[in-house]
Parts: C-alpha cells; sequence; structure tokens
C-alpha cells in the first residue's frame, strides 16, 4: 500500500492485545490522547451504491470466483453495500488477495463479476481484464545469506530480524562478494535543488547505505526539498533505482521509523515472501541485492567503523555533504531465486458517454494484498487487507453502480480500473500507464482510492497532495455544500502523494485525486480520527489483524463517496478540463500532452 494518508505513526500504545474490530473501537471511543501520545490522523475512501442484486455472471475471461456474488441493488450508495464488498474481498477465501496467486486471481474475477452485475461493460484487452505480466522472485532463506563484515568480523545479522534482502534481477543465483560500502547519505541526485549525494565518488562494484526519506524532512526549516513533505527523492524505489543507476551492485536503506512512516514489522511483512517486477522491465534500474536493515544494526554497524551515525546523518542534511568510505566494511550475500513468469489482472469496465464518448473519467483502486505470508507474531497467515484496499474498491464499485443505474446517463464516459500488485511497487498502475485502455490525453482527471478507516461521518475531506491540482476546486465547492472543508495532509512528510496508484499516472501528466475521506469525526472530532488512524497503523497495518467487522462504523464510507460522485458528476456533465496548478511539477508534462 502506501495505504492511508496519514502513514505516519509518532505514536505510543499502551493497548497492546486489544483486537482490531468492535474491541477496539470501543476501546477507542473511551481511551485518552495521552495514553496514545498520538500525532498521527487519518482518512477514509469513496463511490456510490447498492442494495439487493441479481446473481452476476461470471466473468467472460476467467474462472469464476469462490465467493458469491452480490445480490442487486439500486444506485444509491448505502452501509449494507459496503459491508457485503468489503467482508466478502476480505473473506478467507481469497487469502489475501495475493497477485497472480490463485485465489488473488479469483478476486479479480469476483471484482469482475460485480462490474458485470452492476451493468458496466468490460473495458479491458481481454474483456473485462488487463493482462499484466510479472516475474515473481521468491528467495529461499534456507539456501540464502547475508551478512556485513568489519576488519574480517562478521556482524552476524539475522535475516528477516536484523535485515530484509532480496533481488529484483530475474536470476535464480545472484551473489556479491565482499562489496565495499559507502555510506551517501539520502542517495538523492536532484539537480532541480542543487543537490547530489554522488558527487566525487564512484560507487561502482560498490554497496551503498542510504538513509529514507529526503532531507527536507530532516530539517524542514532548511528550505531544502519541500520542507516536511515528502517528495519522490524520498521514496525507497528512487532510492534503489538510482543506486543503480550509479553503478552500486548493492544498496541497503537504513530504516527508522519516522522518516519511513512504518515499523519495522512492516519491511518484514512486505519484503519478505514472493516479490514480483512487471516482466517488461525485471532487472532494469536496480542494484544486483536490494536491503533494509534496522537502525539499531546501522548503529552498530558505524560504530564499529569509529563512526557516528547520528552525526553522520546531520551531516547528510546538506548540500555539501560528502560520501563516506566504509571500506573496512563490506557486504557478502548469496541469494537463491525460484523464478516463475506470471500472469495477473487488471479489471476493467466502463460507462460510456452519452454526448462526448471519447473524454473518459478514471477511478482507480487497488484490488491486491500481501496474501499469505510469514506472521512474525502470531498464527493467522492470512493478511485480508479489509482496510487496504478492499475498502477502496468497494468504494469504486459504489461509484460504478451509481453511474451504470444512473436515470440520466453521464455525458461523458467513465473508466472503473481495479489495479494489481499496488504492494509490490505500484505495478499494476504502472503498466496501466504505460498501456493505458483510453488515450491519457483524452483522460479528463481522476480519483484514487486506498484505504478507508471506519472513523463514521467526518466534518472535513483530507486531500493527499494538497495544492495539487484544480479537481481540487471541485471538490471544495462540493465538501462546502455539505457544510465540510477540506484539510490539507496531517502527514505529508510519508509522502502519501507519491506511495499510491494515482502517481503513476500523475507523472504522466493526467490530474489526479486522491482523497478518501475526512479525519474529523463529527462524533468524537479529532482526537478520535487520531484514535482510529493509530490503532489501526499499529495493530492491523500489513498486518493479518486488518479484518473485516461488522459492527465497524460505515457512515463515514457513504458520505465520502456521495461526495465524490458529486465531484465527479461535475467532471462528466461539462466541457472543463481541469488542470494542475501553475507551480506543481506534473503542470508541464499535462500542457505538452495536451499541446499534441
Amino acid at each position: 500500500m502506501p495505504g492511508l494518508h496519514a502513514y505516519g505513526i509518532n505514536a505510543r500504545c499502551n493497548a497492546e492485545n486489544f483486537m482490531w474490530g468492535v474491541t477496539m473501537l470501543r476501546y477507542l471511543i473511551t481511551s485518552s490522547l495521552a495514553a496514545l501520545a498520538l500525532t498521527a490522523c487519518s482518512q477514509p475512501a469513496n463511490a456510490p451504491a447498492t442494495d439487493e442484486q441479481s446473481e452476476a455472471a461470471p466473468a467472460e475471461t476467467q474462472a469464476s470466483s469462490a465467493y458469491p456474488a452480490h445480490q442487486a441493488s439500486d444506485a444509491a450508495i448505502n452501509e449494507a453495500d459496503f459491508a457485503y464488498r468489503i467482508s466478502a474481498l476480505a473473506d478467507d477465501r481469497f487469502e489475501g488477495r495475493g497477485p497472480a496467486s490463485e485465489h488473488g486471481e479469483q478476486a479479480a474475477t469476483w471484482i469482475a463479476e460485480e462490474m458485470d452485475a452492476v451493468g458496466l461493460e468490460p473495458a479491458g484487452t481481454d474483456g473485462w481484464f488487463q493482462p499484466v505480466p510479472l516475474i515473481e522472485s521468491t528467495l529461499d532463506e534456507s539456501a540464502s545469506s547475508f551478512d556485513i563484515t568489519v576488519d574480517g568480523e562478521a556482524m552476524g545479522l539475522q535475516t528477516n530480524v536484523d535485515v530484509v534482502f532480496w533481488s529484483q534481477n530475474p536470476e535464480e543465483q545472484v551473489s556479491l562478494d565482499a562489496s565495499e560500502l559507502v555510506f551517501v547519505g539520502y542517495g538523492v541526485v536532484a539537480p532541480e535543488y542543487g543537490w547530489n549525494d554522488y558527487e566525487g565518488v564512484d560507487v561502482t562494484g560498490k554497496t551503498v547505505v542510504i538513509l529514507i526519506n529526503d532531507p527536507g524532512f530532516a530539517d524542514p526549516d532548511a528550505g531544502w526539498f519541500n520542507g516536511s513533505a515528502m517528495t519522490y527523492y524520498g521514496r525507497w524505489t528512487y532510492k534503489y533505482e538510482e543506486a543503480a543507476r550509479q553503478g552500486a551492485e548493492g544498496a541497503i536503506i537504513v530504516h527508522q521509523t519516522a522518516p519511513a512512516a512504518y515499523p519495522w514489522g512492516t519491511v518484514q511483512s512486505s519484503w519478505t515472501g514472493p516479490q514480483f517486477t512487471l516482466a517488461s522491465s525485471a532487472g532494469q534500474e536496480r542494484a544486483d541485492v536490494q536491503a533494509w536493515i534496522t537502525e539499531d544494526k546501522a548503529v552498530e554497524l558505524f560504530s564499529a567503523l569509529d563512526l557516528d551515525f547520528a552525526e553522520l546523518s546531520e551531516a547528510a542534511v546538506s548540500p555539501d555533504f560528502t560520501p563516506v568510505d566504509m571500506g573496512r566494511a563490506t557486504m557478502s550475500a548469496s541469494l537463491t531465486n525460484s523464478l516463475r513468469t506470471l500472469t495477473s489482472n487488471n479489471v476493467a469496465g466502463q460507462v460510456e458517454g452519452s454526448e462526448r464518448p471519447d473524454e473518459y473519467v478514471l477511478f482507480m483502486a487497488h484490488w491486491d494484498h500481501i496474501g499469505v505470508r510469514l506472521n512474525f507474531s502470531g498464527d493467522d497467515q492470512i493478511y485480508n487487507g479489509a482496510i487496504d484496499n478492499a475498502t477502496g474498491v468497494t468504494a469504486m464499485l459504489e461509484l460504478a453502480e451509481a453511474y451504470a443505474k444512473s436515470d440520466t446517463p453521464p455525458e461523458r464516459s467513465v473508466i472503473f480500473v481495479a489495479v494489481t500488485a499496488e504492494e509490490q511497487g505500484l505495478l499494476g498502475s504502472e503498466y496501466y500507464a504505460q498501456n493505458p485502455l483510453v488515450p491519457l490525453d483524452q483522460t479528463v482527471g481522476g480519483f484514487n482510492f486506498d484505504g478507508i478507516l471506519p472513523i463514521g461521518r467526518t466534518e472535513d475531506i483530507v486531500v493527499i497532495g494538497y495544492g495539487a491540482s484544480e479537481l481540487e476546486d471541485l471538490l471544495r465547492a462540493e465538501a462546502e455544500a455539505d457544510g465540510m472543508y477540506l484539510s490539507p495532509d496531517p502527514n505529508p512528510e510519508a509522502g502519501y502523494f507519491y506511495r499510491s496508484d494515482h502517481v503513476t499516472l500523475a507523472r504522466r501528466g493526467v490530474p489526479m485525486l486522491y482523497a478518501d475521506s475526512g479525519s474529523v469525526a463529527e462524533e468524537g472530532g479529532a482526537e478520535y480520527g487520531a484514535q482510529i488512524e493509530a490503532a489501526y497503523r499499529l495493530q492491523a497495518y500489513h498486518k493479518p489483524a486488518d479484518e473485516f467487522d461488522p459492527n465497524w462504523d460505515m457512515g463515514g464510507f457513504v458520505q465520502s463517496t456521495e461526495l465524490v460522485y458529486r465531484v465527479s458528476r461535475r467532471l462528466t456533465d461539462s466541457e472543463d478540463w481541469p488542470n494542475w496548478y501553475e507551480d506543481n511539477e506534473f503542470r508541464a508534462i499535462r500542457d505538452a500532452m495536451m499541446d499534441d
């Protein structure tokens, strides 16, 4: 995922044993902020909806899913539909919706069946589906090793405890022998900011050690980058790619909870088990060995080299930073991988516009989650992904039904795409962006849904990447009509704008809005919203505990979905072409696209 907008935690929880679900919610209502010491806030997602439905016909190009289709309903958005669809997608029988897995693809088929049942027309290259070719690489941990040696003495790093490592190169055997280490600060090359962490050093054939996030996070008042708001240079994906462009054989990111915006447990669950790349780009711009290491072990490593990790981290927050040769330390790794070429599926349906059918409004949500994976803290091995992202897919399906069953068809066409492999690095949406089902220069704008929390109805609507596009003007007008207001992302340092599927379209110029829901609950205020966010992040995010609870307050789901529906209808039923704001990094791309 990325997942929820308020990714950062900065919280302590003294309720380690309470269950995610109704027990959690009841606890949160009565617990104090002091007990949780919170700074995080949250957000939900949206769509218009359903009630009773005739049995959906099986998707044309895939085997029928294992889960019964919804019963027929009308176009009204309602809580019952949310409850049914979230519970269906988060059911154990889909085994956590791993992409390209048998049960994951059954979930994709179920989504196609729902699209068919609500009245969409297939919009894929293969009926409802857009096949996404992937290469799966699974590390054989029993036959693989990773360690760092200082002055000939191995640190004895424990796999999945101290370090997580893998390779995205499509090779069964990958090895590095005594690769010299170089600390490159944030590992950023950004000419527009006058920044080059690799200046003056040749890392060809070496392994770089990198800090997560970007310099703006470490010193928001210094004027570097976007201050506390993460840029794309802070993303782990960028850091591995840049290391490869510089010629490095290995790349190790030091995990720190605050700048990463997630705990070490998220690294353990997300970067172990099968890893995927797009078959079309597998092995490109990737170092041979990629790894995360805990901060404690990084401090231990630096200390063994008579280096102060804290001092060097502070020094890295300057364009004058000089990379540090860690030549007394070397990394050796031997990876044994099993490789498979697989296909997962994006799922797409549409409603044709009545007046301007060649102009499109896009809706997107990722259907995949982590699947079945080793759980480091319990016996449950299924990562159900109820919040992440059965909620977002449900919102999109509700919107699809609202459009398909509206008495007044949209003037522009609307296309709904449930993308795969988001948890593997936005792969499904990246494939769509490379191979769009409708032309990008005919895509008026789009809406992304990713991780909606059961906060209930809210006073606000939170915009991730606030101040990015003119779509916000439409959202503001509709929100104010409901007595609501727009809130900026409460945690811009988490870089959510660059962590969810919409960014693959944004980087190609298409205006996208990521505004799932609000954070200030009508009942309980900001404190309640923050408590829900923190409890989810600590207890359930990328954990088996992310399961559906029928006692959730789903009023916010309906509220925000109805809001997005009205906003999107202003797009579909007008001739307006919203753009990025003038100072946005994607404005020039969109302008060039539309001028061609």
